[in-house]
């Protein structure tokens, strides 16, 4: 195969990630369902779910046919959130809790129930497991975990921004150490956010974080000697800083669901031990693809260059996008 012929090839296959990416974007924000009892065999149901431009997605909690509601349900939308609440009444020990809908998104559904005694359990419901058998529930200790990898590779802003750092560093371990300042930083603002301790509107930390990506961008294509001091001298530094806002959109996603306060330590470090994870399976396989394709076309220069004007595209989109609604 030619050169010529892989470099369009691999731009093409840039663009369409790109644009498929970006259309579902905040679709994997997680809904999230709390089921807490008050009374024996009475329960109090918390259904909260993403909501983007005035739109929800198709999915609904199911619950056994012995359930009998016992109150009107009560609508609010908060945010970028729809909330329901109401209670139930029954055992919640046979059957399952069905999410309507599920299988036809890429999202999850963070589902927890409390028991009168204390005892608490969480699930991840996916759409290739969309139920959850109330008979043998399972507890999934690693649910947080799961959910933090989902969230950084599905997460195309931030995926955006980790591929911008490896394609702008050539050195391994400069690269190492922007990484390692942007990991720092993330993980110093997700946890003081969900603490409570520091606490920003997410529309405005949603558009800085768009911003960033379309700085990188602008920076990738100048020439090295036309670049800012900071991208060209310490690299790291500018990961440091934008690594404290993304920290503040990765709680965004936290913020939509909740974490339990009785393991809000074990909870908060699997999520962002997800987030690690993802990450480098994100660089990894950059690094293998770039390592591939150099082998096999010698030069991808041209195919460098397309990702770099669909990324900075992408990011001027969604800064003037999550711009408007906050003016």
């Amino acid at each position: 195969m030619s050169a010529p012929i892989v470099v369009r090839a691999l731009a093409a296959l840039v663009f369409g990630v790109l644009a498929a990416m970006s259309g579902f974007a905040h679709e994997v924000r997680p809904a999230y369902l709390q089921v807490s009892e008050t009374d024996p065999g009475l329960f109090s149901v918390l259904w909260k779910q993403p909501v983007l431009q005035d739109r929800r997605l198709p999915i609904d909690p199911i619950f056994p046919d012995a359930c009998v509601p016992t109150s009107p349900v009560v609508r609010e939308v908060t945010g970028s959130a729809l909330l329901q609440s109401w209670t139930i009444e029954c055992a919640l020990e046979e059957g399952a809790i069905h999410i309507s809908g599920l299988s036809r998104t890429i999202t999850d559904v963070m589902v927890e129930i409390g028991r009168h005694d204390g005892g608490k359990s969480t699930h991840l419901l996916r759409p290739d497991s969309p139920s959850l058998s109330l008979s043998d529930p399972s507890p999934q200790v690693a649910a947080y975990l799961t959910l933090g990898v989902e969230h950084l590779v599905f997460g195309i802003d931030h995926v955006l921004f980790v591929v911008g750092l490896v394609l702008f560093i050539p050195s391994r371990w400069a690269l190492l150490k922007t990484i390692t300042a942007f990991t720092l930083a993330h993980s110093i603002t997700l946890a003081l956010s969900v603490l409570e301790l520091v606490r920003l509107p997410q529309g405005p930390v949603e558009a800085v974080i768009a911003l960033s990506i379309l700085f990188l961008a602008r920076e990738l294509v100048m020439p090295e000697e036309s670049r800012s001091a900071l991208t060209r001298g310490r690299p790291w530094i500018m990961a440091l800083m934008f690594g404290l806002l993304h920290g503040f959109g990765f709680a965004g996603a936290l913020a939509d669901i909740g974490l339990p306060r009785d393991q809000l330590a074990l909870s908060l470090f699997l999520f962002n031990v997800g987030i690690e994870i993802g990450q480098i399976v994100i660089i990894a396989a950059l690094l293998v693809l770039l390592w591939v394709a150099r082998r096999i076309a010698g030069s991808i220069v041209q195919a460098e260059r397309a990702f770099i004007y669909a990324m900075g595209s992408l990011a001027a989109f969604w800064t003037i996008d999550r711009i408007l609604p906050i003016i």
